[in-house]
């Protein structure tokens, strides 16, 4: 009797300090998945108000061009000085503002850029340019749109 005493009490505090062990390995698992969903990545590119700024331009709420551009333009500064990236469609959003009101060089050079930056925007900037040669040849003025 007193040998199977000793076997219960030996098989009781195995299983005690399993289950012990294995709270433990399930309090470091969760503790170490929470600190991993702490930790934030950046992102690759500064949105600054650019979203906001095309939103405002396909919805036809902002009238005025030129109020984008120097909010475009002043986020691009912002975005240098921090050392980041704009954004994918930042430099062809602002060409296209450009072009709106007809500064086409300075339209030709965001396209440009925008497809430097970008080379995935190749076959849409190579448009956007054409236009605007085809544009500057006419010599169609402020009339014609992009």
């Amino acid at each position: 009797m007193e040998t199977g005493a000793v076997m219960r009490g030996g098989i009781l505090s195995f299983a005690s300090r399993s289950v012990r062990a294995a709270t433990g390995l399930g309090m470091l698992a969760a503790a170490c998945t929470l600190a991993g969903c702490a930790h934030r990545t950046e992102s690759l590119y500064q949105w600054e108000n650019y979203q906001a700024q095309v939103y405002q331009y396909l919805k036809g709420s902002s009238s005025d061009p030129q109020a984008q551009i120097a909010v475009l333009e002043q986020d691009f500064q912002k975005i240098q000085a921090r050392q980041r990236k704009p954004p994918p469609g930042f430099h062809a959003h602002l060409g296209l503002l450009y072009a709106t009101i007809g500064k086409d060089d300075q339209a030709v050079q965001q396209f440009q850029t925008e497809k430097a930056l970008f080379p995935e925007s190749t076959a849409f900037m190579d448009m956007l340019l054409d236009k605007a040669k085809a544009k500057t040849k006419t010599g169609a003025g402020k009339e014609a749109s992009l």
